[in-house]
């Protein structure tokens, strides 16, 4: 093929013996063009019929897609972004390159300043999100949840935490043995429910090693084997009950259950999708962390204090419990971790021992045989799901 003919236009500008096609961006019409090249002013003049003639300096012209998939063709835009194009064939490209020595750059400079300013001002936004309207959110819903919705998340964290728990045979079994569940409830009839409008206790023991008891939504309490077995008295079990009880009875499960969900939520809005079983087995993961603040185990705390002089319970079991693990110097359970790890737990300690009242009675319990069939409770476990 033969170099593009050139003819003289106007003011002897030479010109495309052919046409470009333009579009303005403004409407959706492509209308025949000329093209003429203007070099002492570093020009491409485009001539319409519709109105006077357009020029594009040649350093802002720049090279777009073709989304029309043409290789061997060149569509025009300026860099300043305006959606105006131009399309012009194979032959007519090698002219423009020769003017045109900045096609292949971006058509808008990268502002990194700003881009670093605007992806920092998102991050901050969904950790307001997060840590602040979510809290603050779930606080407000915690006492407003319905006592039906709130037993159905109760029992749905409950059956992922014993699926979480399990092993290759199924869920974590449910320890039931009649003489200790029998010593169980007599330690829980003492203690009494949680209050008023909170939700009826169920508490449900797990043979699983593991140190550990705490509250889930809808009065749902998880104590662990390992718990029962690191005790050194009933009344340490208690103790521990009483505690969590507080927990329920301020709704702190409900609470973390909310704020997890929340947050979760509009995370897995951003990240990816969270949601069914996965969902809630991430909040039975966070509620056996049992992150509570520090007010509210100091509150649960203050409950439990409470509770057990009216069960007839010194409060120093729990003191006794925490201090004792300390003094043998073992590996402290995780669990017992998560309690003994919260700032300010010799001031808790003393918190338990102070409230024991001058001149205070305890009762006891259980009688030896009783704190013995406790202790059994998981001998004779039933590996079939438990409705409790």
């Amino acid at each position: 093929m033969t170099e593009r003919t050139l003819i003289t236009i106007g003011a002897a500008e030479p010109a495309y013996d052919g046409r470009a096609t333009y579009v303005d961006g403004a409407r959706a019409e492509a209308r025949p063009v000329r093209l003429s090249f203007d070099d002492a002013s570093r020009a491409l003049v485009i001539h319409s019929e519709s109105g006077p003639p357009e020029r594009w300096p040649y350093d802002d012209l720049r090279a777009q897609k073709d989304q029309a998939r043409r290789e061997d063709g060149l569509v025009l835009s300026l860099r300043d972004g305006r959606p105006a194009r131009l399309y012009l064939d194979a032959r007519d490209t090698r002219l423009i390159r020769t003017r045109a020595r900045r096609l292949g750059r971006r058509v808008h400079k990268v502002p990194h300043l700003r881009l670093a300013g605007l992806s920092l001002a998102a991050i901050l936004s969904v950790a307001l999100v997060v840590a602040v309207i979510v809290p603050a959110l779930a606080d407000r819903l915690a006492g407003q949840l319905s006592p039906q919705g709130e037993a159905v998340l109760g029992e749905m964290t409950r059956d992922q935490v014993r699926s979480a728990l399990g092993t290759g045979a199924g869920p974590a079994a449910v320890c039931d043995a009649g003489p200790g569940r029998a010593a169980l409830d007599t330690i829980l009839e003492r203690l009494g429910p949680a209050g008023d409008g909170a939700p009826p206790l169920v508490v449900t023991v797990l043979d699983v090693a593991e140190a550990n008891a705490f509250a889930l939504p809808g009065g749902q309490i998880l104590l662990f084997r390992g718990l029962i077995e690191t005790a050194a008295s009933p009344e340490e079990v208690a103790a521990v009950l009483a505690h969590e009880i507080g927990h329920v009875a301020a709704r702190d499960p409900t609470r973390i259950a909310l704020r997890s969900a929340g947050s979760i939520g509009i995370l897995g809005l951003l990240f990816g999708d969270f949601a069914g079983g996965a969902l809630v087995l991430l909040l039975a993961e966070q509620l056996m962390q049992s992150g509570y603040s520090q007010a509210a185990e100091a509150a649960a705390d203050a409950f439990a204090h409470a509770r057990l002089v009216e069960a007839g319970v010194s409060p120093a079991a729990i003191a006794d419990l925490f201090q004792r693990i300390a003094a043998e110097g073992d590996e402290i359970p995780d669990a017992l971790q998560r309690f003994m790890a919260h700032p300010g737990i010799e001031g808790r300690i003393d918190a338990a021992r102070a409230a024991v009242p001058e001149g205070f009675e305890p009762r006891p319990l259980l009688d030896a045989a009783g704190w013995a069939a406790l202790r059994a409770v998981c001998e004779a476990v039933d590996a079939a799901p438990s409705d409790a």
